[in-house]
């Protein structure tokens, strides 16, 4: 398999992809190990992936480097990511003891009835190129602190990171059987899907995420998956710094060339402030530098994967055709690598795929509403349910808003950020189940009631 630097087009590396006898040879390896691996100390778990987090940190520039040589981001979204890592592996491991640790339920004389937390076995994490490492810590991490063995399948497009990742493992003190990679595209992601794993947690599309549950649906194992999103965000005419809410906004949406599955992919605005928040918001992404992505001060750089590039010209294509019109950017960028312009569009509307189908990509529909009535009504009109971001000075009144739409995230003057201490979970196409907080350290494991009579 050839790994592709997207900036500039070159062969980085071929690496060797696994088949049918080395993915059943790797679930064989994880099977054999899963056991002995749960009987060690939960604290001995715990301080693996400690300094699992310590040699991330450590190894920050290289890894960095790494990934943004696959991926295409800026090498400072590049640190921010795997510090963003070690920060949930941080919170994960302090609250492992908790949440994984036995419960006492009632304790009177005579009986004792507790919780024990049994981990799923083996499982598979089929994970996303754009944010490998966090999306990768939200699932094994919390996996191996459980008592689990793990399979994990980084994305074709982030295979080298998903090899750091397990080199740095390995160093940390996992044992080499407990975690193995599944290298390559599609063909192996089917493998997965046909190995008796005891849990499939997934990180991608909507349409793959799909196919992957029913796929499994039959074994009755746990699957979780974690999809896209059509995020709205609504600015109300009470805010009084429509400057630093334009660039906070603008950062939601177009960080990381907005291939991010909680990027903000559609703005309401208030008629009272739209043409003030419209004009600071252009001003603040025509400021951001685009370029190659191991310079320093480059805010774009290029997209992950080439197809994108006629897919996100399809959908600004069709929305000028019926009506809309481009302030800034509108087309991919002439020249080696995979670059697209920073997009805006007004004059956007309901009929348009560019606000209602996943764009991922650098590309934002900004649309003017009367009052708070309508932006509800709009931000509710989507299939999809990740996160919704309200902008006001009233607390209340963003409330009122957010509790209308049915999405597994919130945000109040803020949006497009990820709390380990709080679950990550979608709604309807976004998916299904939960990743980080208490909800997701136990999502790995199998609860077990006692009733000890004496």
């Amino acid at each position: 398999m050839k790994i592709i630097n997207p900036a500039t087009e070159e062969i980085i590396k071929e690496i060797a992809e696994d088949n049918e006898q080395s993915v059943n040879q790797k679930f064989a390896e994880l099977k054999s190990s899963q056991g002995a691996w749960q009987k060690t100390q939960l604290q001995n778990r715990i301080k693996i992936i400690q300094q699992f987090g310590a040699l991330l940190k450590t190894n920050i520039e290289p890894l960095a480097l790494v990934l943004t040589s696959e991926v295409g981001k800026p090498l400072q979204q590049s640190r921010n990511e795997i510090n963003g890592a070690c920060a949930r592996i941080q919170w994960l491991t302090e609250h492992a003891n908790n949440y994984l640790s036995d419960e006492t339920m009632v304790q009177q004389p005579g009986l004792n009835e507790k919780i024990v937390y049994e981990p799923l076995g083996v499982i598979a994490n089929i994970s996303a190129w754009n944010y490998p490492y966090l999306v990768g810590v939200n699932v094994f991490v919390p996996a191996l602190l459980a008592g689990n063995a793990v399979m994990y399948k980084p994305s074709e497009y982030s295979s080298l990171t998903g090899l750091e990742i397990e080199k740095r493992l390995k160093e940390a003190g996992v044992p080499s059987s407990v975690f193995q990679v599944a290298i390559g595209a599609r063909t192996v992601g089917e493998l997965l899907l046909n190995t008796p794993f005891d849990g499939y947690f997934f990180t991608g599309s909507y349409k793959t995420g799909k196919y992957i549950y029913e796929k499994v649906a039959p074994r009755m194992v746990p699957c979780q998956c974690e999809l896209g999103g059509k995020d709205p965000l609504y600015v109300a005419d009470d805010i009084t710094d429509i400057k630093s809410v334009a660039a906070g906004t603008a950062d939601g949406a177009f960080y990381n060339n907005g291939q991010s599955c909680c990027a903000v992919e559609r703005i309401y605005v208030h008629e009272k402030v739209y043409d003030q928040y419209l004009d600071e918001f252009v001003k603040e992404v025509k400021s951001w530098k685009m370029g190659a992505p191991t310079e320093e001060g480059v805010y774009f750089g290029s997209l992950s994967r080439k197809e994108q590039l006629n897919f996100l010209k399809q959908q600004i294509d069709e929305a000028v055709q019926k009506g809309a019109k481009v302030l800034l950017g509108g087309k991919p960028v002439l020249g080696k690598g995979f670059y697209f312009e920073p997009t805006i569009l007004v004059n956007v509307n309901h009929s348009m795929s560019v606000m209602r189908e996943e764009s991922f990509g650098p590309v934002i529909g900004i649309m003017k509403v009367k009052n708070d009535e309508e932006a509800a009504a709009l931000m509710k009109d989507s299939g999809y349910g990740l996160t919704a971001s309200v902008y006001s000075s009233n607390q209340q009144r963003a409330e009122k808003i957010l509790q209308q739409i049915n999405a597994g995230t919130g945000y109040w003057n803020c949006c497009d950020r990820v709390s380990a201490a709080v679950p990550w979970s979608g709604r309807n196409h976004s998916g299904f189940g939960a990743t980080l907080s208490h909800a997701g350290l136990r999502a790995f494991t199998k609860p077990k009631a006692y009733h000890l009579k004496d």
